[in-house]
């Protein structure tokens, strides 16, 4: 049986992706149907399946460094993929770093 974290996990991997192409727009379908199907008290997005996407946000970080003035005003989406490919990056560099990196973002 496909666990409810399972399909959670497989949603938020395809929702990620930096370039989604047909493919991923049809996994993403089956995914929420067969959540729906299998999980119908969990919420889903939206009430259709044909809704706009929700608006992007926009991240409110005020700093002085050079990265917080960088990402300040920008939208998260594309500022999270860019920080996904440096994690994923020091994962293989400094995996002591990046697993307290992982640790202190879990803590929030």
């Amino acid at each position: 049986m496909i666990t409810l974290e399972d399909l959670t996990e497989a949603i938020k991997e395809c929702e990620g992706q930096r370039s989604p192409n047909a493919n991923t727009a049809l996994k993403l379908a089956a995914f929420y149907t067969i959540k729906k199907e299998l999980y119908p008290e969990t919420p889903t997005p939206s009430g259709y399946s044909y809704a706009a996407p929700p608006a992007e946000s926009v991240i409110e970080y005020r700093s002085e460094t050079e990265f917080g003035q960088a990402v300040s005003g920008k939208e998260t989406t594309p500022v999270m993929a860019i920080l996904d490919d440096l994690m994923s990056l020091l994962q293989s560099a400094q995996p002591r770093l990046h697993k307290r990196i992982i640790s202190k973002i879990q803590d929030q």
